[in-house]
């Protein structure tokens, strides 16, 4: 298969999240017949609900800057699935994207024949199994990995870490793993391994709880490294963790302490977090314009949009403030436009060209404009003035399509 039937016959395999399988034993079955991939490189695992992928691209920056070869494993994706595996601080390009899915695709469809596996491995199983072979044939030092969903029993879990890292933890995906903290967090802490050193976020009271009962081995808390000497603008910050400097160039609060976690990783890893400066993280308050101002975020959870919230009220207090949103349905939807459409002068809906998102009529928002596509709420953006800032949130796929067409 070419690169475009790849990606089609990854996405018959049905939404990532919403046809996920939570379990190891078909992944290792795989990768078991793939010659083991995921022995081949020293791993940095990184759990959590919010942060994860910033502090994961922060992480493989400051590796690279230090002269580690690096891979970087992320998801979602925001415009292309050749995004989520990045080797040497660029994602692969489509055909390698497409052998990588022949090899493992190939490989399946045998097993399936043999009986060795009960079903063709899931879209996020593919991928990562296209990863770990893809990381090992270019002979890389340090993968830094991202869980997609959870963390115990997520497909990524089948690794032998370095380092485990957990960012902070809120409330996302319940339906696969718990109504409360205390079991989300249980979850995450599923990656944590005996006598593996695990660097922990600033968290909940009960979610650090549970991290400290689930540790198997040593760990450190980010707050014991303080901060001081921070400055912050709206582009980013600079601050000082025992007299270490960190330059962060990614925006909003919320990127210190995801800083804060990747420098004290990388400390770990006895590696200068001097190589943070230098990390691109698109569509995570990402200006891609400026008359007028225009913010891309790809806020798609509670957590997340009470961070982009204190951006606005931060850095943007006393702007006319324009907000393009559009959510998936099965998120938390009413609470999050709770949080942000206060802070609105203009809203306008629209829906990410995603089979789960939310119609922008069912989006409570009187006296909002109702768009179909982000293309055509884009086009509604002329007749904003070169003082007002605009916002484009809600969910990481309209963040992708919205930047998809505004960065050339």
């Amino acid at each position: 298969m070419n690169y475009a039937e790849s990606v089609r016959y990854l996405y018959s395999l049905g939404n990532e999240v919403l046809t996920a399988k939570l379990g190891l034993e078909r992944i290792k079955t795989l990768l078991d017949a793939l010659g083991n991939p995921e022995r081949a490189c020293r791993w940095v695992h990184v759990a959590g609900t919010n942060g994860k992928g910033s502090t994961c691209a922060m992480i493989e920056a400051g590796l690279r800057a230090a002269g580690v070869r690096t891979g970087l494993y992320i998801s979602p994706h925001l415009i292309q699935p050749t995004e989520r595996i990045q080797i040497l601080g660029k994602q692969i390009g489509q055909e390698r994207f497409a052998s990588a899915f022949a090899r493992v695709h190939e490989t399946a469809e045998r097993m399936l024949v043999s009986g060795e596996i009960d079903m063709h491995p899931t879209y996020f199983e593919t991928v990562t199994a296209m990863a770990f072979t893809l990381f090992a044939d270019a002979q890389l030092d340090t993968v830094v990995l991202e869980v997609g969903l959870g963390g115990r029993l997520d497909a990524t879990n089948v690794v032998a870490p370095e380092l485990c890292v957990i960012t902070p933890i809120d409330y996302d995906h319940q339906i696969f793993l718990g109504d409360t903290i205390e079991e989300i967090a249980g979850e995450k802490a599923g990656i944590l391994k005996p006598d593996v050193p695990a660097v922990f976020a600033a968290q909940r009271p009960e979610a650090e709880q549970v991290l400290r009962e689930r540790a198997q081995g040593p760990f450190t808390l980010s707050r014991d490294w303080p901060i001081s000497d921070l400055t912050m603008n709206s582009r980013g910050s600079h601050f000082l963790l025992r007299g270490v400097e960190i330059v962060c160039p990614l925006a909003g609060e919320h990127q210190v302490e995801n800083a804060r976690v990747a420098a004290v990783a990388l400390m770990q890893l006895g590696i200068s977090p001097a190589g943070i400066a230098d990390v691109r993280w698109p569509a995570r308050l990402e200006h891609v314009s400026e008359q007028p101002e225009i913010i891309i975020d790809g806020a798609h959870n509670p957590a997340g949009t009470r961070a982009l919230a204190a951006y606005i009220q931060r850095f943007y207090s006393g702007r006319r403030i324009w907000l393009v949103y559009g959510a998936l349905r099965d998120k938390a939807v009413a609470e999050m436009t709770s949080i942000l459409f206060p802070l609105a002068d203009r809203v306008i809906l629209t829906a990410p060209a995603n089979t789960r998102a939310m119609p922008p009529e069912d989006i409570p928002a009187p006296g909002a404009q109702l768009t179909h596509s982000i293309a055509e709420a884009l086009a509604l953006l002329d007749d904003a003035g070169r003082d007002d800032v605009i916002f484009i949130a809600g969910s990481l796929y309209l963040a992708g399509e919205a930047r998809g067409l505004l960065v050339k």
